[in-house]
């Protein structure tokens, strides 16, 4: 199986990342190297530009990509999301010049508006019965209503803070995008393809998640448990050579501040608390 990631940009080292996480560690893969294996000898890496892998993936080139849903969105794919995999938040909308005439989309009939994503742009204003002419840019969108080139401008934003400094408002939300795992329609239940689907989605769930470990007497059982029942209840264990037992829990990270005292007062002694790398629920 081939799996489809970004080259570079922001959206590079998070995906490479979660690779590593999900248990496929990238092998050879040194810098402008297209391909890269993993530790799984059936699973492999190509390197592509973000806009790109939904094409790869829709040819067959990938049985998976890891892109924006902007991306497959202007693309016209039609694949498959798997997995929303949380990182990679965006989102597009419609800015018009913070001191002109234009605050509503509507304003816009019969006036042009200038975007990197002229598929999705067409899309809204045709679902908003709105008329406009769209031109595409391929950089500094947000200079072109400034230029006399566009009335208003789609673009992305993660902060507003580019729109922001280039005297644009935002009059309207378009998209919110973040980084999706998608597959071809025919291929999304393949076994592999659900195995990588599973691992990350393990990731996902072990995220804001530690696991706590710790003694506690017979006696003081039932109070640690009304402390912390945990994900699906705690774990008890009996300790070799000791009347204590061995309790191990699940539970939210910022949880976890507050728990520890209520535990020391319900009786609980050597507590352990550890990161979770994956979580299969």
């Amino acid at each position: 199986m081939r799996i489809a990631v970004p080259n570079k940009g922001r959206l590079h080292e998070p995906t490479v990342k979660l690779l590593e996480r999900a248990g496929l560690r990238i092998e050879n893969g040194a810098d402008r190297k297209l391909y890269a294996e993993t530790v799984d000898p059936d699973v492999t890496v190509l390197f592509a530009r973000a806009a790109d892998i939904p094409e790869y993936v829709a040819d067959g080139a990938a049985a998976v990509g890891i892109t924006g849903l902007d991306q497959e969105r202007e693309s016209g794919t039609d694949l498959d999301e798997l997995v929303d995999l949380e990182f990679g938040q965006c989102r597009l909308v419609l800015a018009a010049p913070e001191d002109g005439e234009i605050s509503e989309p509507e304003q816009l009939e019969d006036k042009t508006v200038a975007t990197e994503f002229p598929r999705i742009t067409r899309e809204y204003f045709e679902e908003q019965g709105i008329d406009t002419d769209i031109i595409e840019v391929t950089g500094a969108t947000e200079l072109t209503p400034h230029v006399e080139m566009a009335d208003a401008i789609v673009d992305i934003t993660s902060t507003g803070t580019t729109l922001a400094v280039n005297r644009l408002a935002i009059i309207d939300e378009v998209l919110q995008s973040s980084v999706r795992l998608f597959a071809r329609p025919e291929t999304a239940d393949d076994d592999k393809v659900q195995q990588l689907t599973t691992a990350f989605e393990s990731v996902l769930a072990a995220d804001d998640k530690r696991y706590l470990m710790m003694n506690v007497a017979s006696e003081d059982l039932e109070a640690v448990k009304d402390v912390i029942p945990g994900l699906g209840g705690p774990t008890v264990m009996d300790v070799a050579g000791s009347d204590d037992l061995a309790v191990h829990v699940v539970v939210d990270e910022r949880e976890v501040f507050e728990v520890i005292n209520d535990l020391k007062a319900a009786g609980a002694t050597g507590i352990l608390v550890t990161e979770i790398e994956r979580l299969v629920e």
